[in-house]
């Protein structure tokens, strides 16, 4: 079933424009295959990267670069966040920004390391803020420390705008006001 959710993803995130990761993934986390929570997270969030870069002119081979995220995407297990300590909207962005690079665990030429350091902060983040886990949540954390890393070391330029959340209704463990992205704070 996951893999069925993945490929599904894999084949609409092909059709969305822009350069706003957020937007893009906005649209998709409202498709009826993506749950509120779930491993399908961990392909979703790194593709909405890879889409935006690619649509704001990143030289990449879009096709190539969606199927190896699949495979990374799948290897990363559900509930991570909980039980690993490290959060599947990180890792997906942290794949797609190695993807892009070609980072591997033999490279040397810089990129392991700031991919490392764009997943300590982004996790520090996440941290701050604290649990239960909401998968939307965690990856607008997520895209706001990726779209910032694409920013300064790429030749383009991602969108990012402050959000609120549109999916806090669907969440039996919304954390309401303590979330940076809840739009009702009162509740």
């Amino acid at each position: 079933m996951l893999e069925d959710k993945a490929r599904l993803i894999i084949n609409d995130i092909k059709n969305e424009a822009g350069t706003s990761p957020v937007a893009i993934f906005k649209r998709m986390a409202k498709k009826d295959y993506v749950s509120i929570h779930g491993p399908e997270h961990h392909i979703l969030d790194g593709a909405c990267l890879l889409i935006a870069y690619k649509n704001a002119g990143g030289d990449i081979n879009i096709d190539e670069a969606l199927e190896k995220l699949l495979g990374e995407g799948l290897r990363m297990p559900g509930a991570m966040c909980g039980l690993w300590g490290v959060c599947g909207a990180v890792t997906s962005i942290g794949a797609a920004l190695s993807i892009i690079d070609g980072t591997g665990p033999l490279s040397a030429d810089g990129t392991w390391g700031n991919h490392m350091q764009f997943t300590s902060a982004a996790l520090s983040e996440l941290g701050k803020v604290n649990g239960p886990r909401c998968c939307k949540r965690d990856a607008m954390i997520s895209f706001k420390n990726g779209i910032e890393y694409v920013n300064e070391h790429y030749n383009v330029k991602l969108e990012y705008e402050q959000q609120e959340c549109e999916f806090s209704s669907e969440n039996q463990q919304c954390i309401r006001a303590k979330c940076p992205f809840c739009s009702n704070k009162e509740n």
